[in-house]
């Protein structure tokens, strides 16, 4: 089983699936325990090539453990915002602005294979739909949980919101914290990476924008 060719595009079933970069993914992969053998047979591998012996006491459990735990980084693979958001989406006469913020995010980058974390805030102008809240982290969830970057994912969860609530506005801002900047590269410990997306009413209007900022200090 070839696991580089059962997630491309030109594989069958796959045709039409980018993984990585499509809003939604329109079926779902293999169950994911089918995937641990080759995961942990390819850990195994780059174990053996750093030099290490794999079949050490500490490392003989390794490639399974790091198997799963790739598996559950990347979780979101398995999931859609349909599934997520489950009929949460209520009528409602409300047009202020809902904000949910500090939202804890963790993720892949899919640079270098090495986590990057930080907080998400939401916020939208309701138009006559509202999510439930717990929704919004949700969301968020589930697009942080695949291998990414930063700047598609700000864009990813805002897309995915206009989607689902037709809103008169979204905005989301994330900051991040990306390992491959602190323990590689410059190792610049203390550096942050702050993206945005600002759609409807939070893109055309600058008061509608800065209240929604003031609102995240």
């Amino acid at each position: 089983m070839d696991l580089g060719r059962r997630r491309s595009s030109t594989s069958i079933g796959h045709e039409k699936c980018s993984f990585h970069h499509d809003l939604e993914l329109e079926h779902s992969p293999l169950p994911r325990e089918e995937l641990i053998p080759e995961l942990a047979a390819s850990y195994r591998s780059v174990i053996h090539n750093l030099g290490e012996d794999v079949t050490r006491q500490g490392l003989l459990k390794t490639p399974e453990r790091a198997a799963k735990a790739m598996l559950f980084f990347t979780k979101g693979y398995d999931q859609t915002i349909q599934e997520v958001l489950n009929d949460a989406i209520f009528d409602e006469d409300h047009d202020d602005m809902v904000i949910v913020k500090d939202i804890e995010m963790f993720s892949i980058c899919e640079h270098h294979l090495v986590p990057f974390w930080g907080k998400v805030s939401v916020g939208y102008l309701p138009n006559k739909r509202v999510l439930g809240l717990s929704k919004v982290a949700r969301i968020v969830e589930v697009f942080s949980r695949r291998l990414q970057v930063q700047e598609r994912l700000t864009k990813q969860i805002a897309n995915a919101i206009v989607e689902a609530i037709k809103p008169a506005g979204v905005g989301v801002v994330v900051e991040g914290t990306h390992m491959c900047m602190v323990m590689r590269g410059i190792q610049k410990v203390n550096s942050k990476t702050t993206t945005s997306t600002m759609l409807g009413e939070f893109r055309n209007d600058q008061r509608t924008r800065e209240e929604f900022l003031s609102l995240l200090k």
